[in-house]
């Protein structure tokens, strides 16, 4: 089964997709089900795992219903406030929903540096696993040391970054990225989704030799049994279509042996997300 295991819905709102610049105003409408089925059988894709792109508890209840009825979305991770002094309540209520398979946060949009450490979101996450909800890491490069010491504080619950971490790919910056990426990689609970990596490169111009470097790092950091494709649909689409992303990936794990691949293009998600 090949899984997407990053994708977005929205009913595109100005204010609140304010992150949607100029750059980007491709995007700037509606991406619903209906319109990545079709993506999806053009391309061979079995199902999704759909994430959140606002933060409100809003946000988790219409991906809920979306994957209620929509068979291909396979689960959802939604958001709630991880620092919230109810948050084992807001939990116990979500667990009784398959679908909902963890949470986000929007850390990269923290001013914060050291956001993922302070402990009222500390406490969020120490009750994650009692659900066995996973956790979405979503940062810039720069929140990688903070990212290092969260993960290797809860050694039992599983944790993804995603988008890689975000390198600046468009401006070259690899070996601090790199460096701190080893490093979380050697923490079995933590696993890396290699999604939105166009987007992190010249929309225009990028190649996927320009890309190929931090693949493999990522590749090195995390194994092929810890890595997960990912498309960041509709996103993604700012810098390429459906196949191009898609392409980056499957011709770069080329080299990897048919069981590694198809791990990396569906099992991995399985196992990480419970499917």
């Amino acid at each position: 089964m090949v899984i997407d295991s990053h994708q977005h819905f929205w009913q595109y709102e100005s204010q609140k997709h304010e992150w949607i610049d100029d750059e980007m105003a491709t995007i700037r409408r509606d991406f619903m089900p209906q319109d990545l089925a079709i993506v999806y059988q053009e391309n061979r894709i079995d199902g999704c795992i759909a994430v959140q792109a606002d933060q409100t508890l809003a946000e988790t209840d219409f991906l809920l219903e979306l994957a209620a009825e929509n068979d291909f979305i396979k689960g959802i991770v939604g958001w709630v406030d991880l620092r919230a002094s109810n948050i084992e309540e807001v939990l116990a209520l979500y667990s009784q929903y398959p679908k909902l398979k963890g949470f986000r946060h929007v850390v990269q949009g923290e001013p914060d540096h050291n956001f993922l450490l302070r402990s009222n979101f500390l406490r969020g996450i120490a009750a994650l696993e009692k659900y066995n909800f996973t956790y979405d890491i979503l940062i810039f490069p720069h929140q990688l040391g903070a990212a290092l010491e969260l993960v290797k504080q809860f050694p039992n619950q599983k944790f993804v970054i995603d988008h890689i971490a975000k390198p600046y790919i468009k401006d070259g910056f690899y070996d601090g990225w790199a460096s701190l990426m080893l490093e979380i990689g050697k923490q079995k609970n933590v696993y890396c989704k290699l999604s939105g990596m166009t987007t992190e490169a010249d929309y225009k111009t990028w190649t996927p030799e320009q890309i190929h470097p931090y693949m493999k790092l990522a590749l090195e950091a995390f194994g092929a049994d810890r890595v997960l494709f990912g498309s960041d649909w509709p996103v993604c689409l700012v810098a390429g279509n459906y196949a191009q992303t898609k392409e980056l990936v499957t011709q770069f794990i080329a080299q990897l042996s048919p069981k590694e691949q198809k791990k990396i293009m569906g099992q991995n998600a399985i196992n990480f997300y419970n499917i």
